[in-house]
């Protein structure tokens, strides 16, 4: 089992509204000693919400992504709240992004994403037994809820406008979930 390197020294490099950049200074068991940069670990994490009708459809948000200046299909997902844990801030997104509320949550997985750079993690919680419930959430527009057939996620995956890897890695834990189920 390796050693984990001593952490010498943590310094900001950078920060913004949302992203604080760290500098971390190591020293590895071979004595080494390298600077890291990361996004700093910010808040509780987030969570990325698998909504699943009683007719075996996901529902996927359509919004719009910053990072690749287009809209995208994906996902519900957001902040967990100070206070929240993930079942209650799956909720909460759901009903702000897609205007449902779930009777039945239950955790897949955590995920980190890039994690030599940040160490941001997602919980990827599949909700159930959906009812209609829209609460005010913190979007700039109405979301497009779409939506797709579970057992054609394969047509979605291949789908120009489905490229979040997260969103992909989700769908398909729940839909392994529920065949086992």
């Amino acid at each position: 089992m390796p050693v984990k390197p001593e952490i010498l020294k943590v310094t900001t490099a950078a920060q913004t509204r949302l992203f604080k950049v760290e500098q971390v200074e190591l020293r590895f068991s071979n004595g080494a000693e390298r600077t890291y940069e990361r996004l700093a670990n910010r808040g509780n994490g987030a969570v990325m919400i698998i909504p699943v009708t009683e007719d075996n459809e996901v529902l996927l948000i359509k919004e719009y992504a910053a990072g690749i200046e287009d809209y995208t299909l994906t996902l519900p997902k957001g902040l967990i709240d100070p206070g929240e844990d993930a079942h209650i801030a799956a909720d909460r997104e759901l009903k702000e992004e897609a205007g449902f509320g779930s009777n039945q949550l239950d955790t897949l997985k955590v995920m980190t994403s890039a994690p030599n750079y940040m160490g941001h993690r997602i919980t990827a919680v599949i909700a159930r037994d959906l009812y209609p419930c829209r609460l005010q959430g913190d979007e700039p527009e109405e979301m497009e809820v779409v939506s797709w057939p579970l057992a054609e996620i394969e047509q979605l995956v291949a789908s120009e406008d489905f490229t979040e890897g997260r969103a992909i890695a989700a769908l398909y834990m729940a839909r392994d979930f529920l065949n086992r189920k």
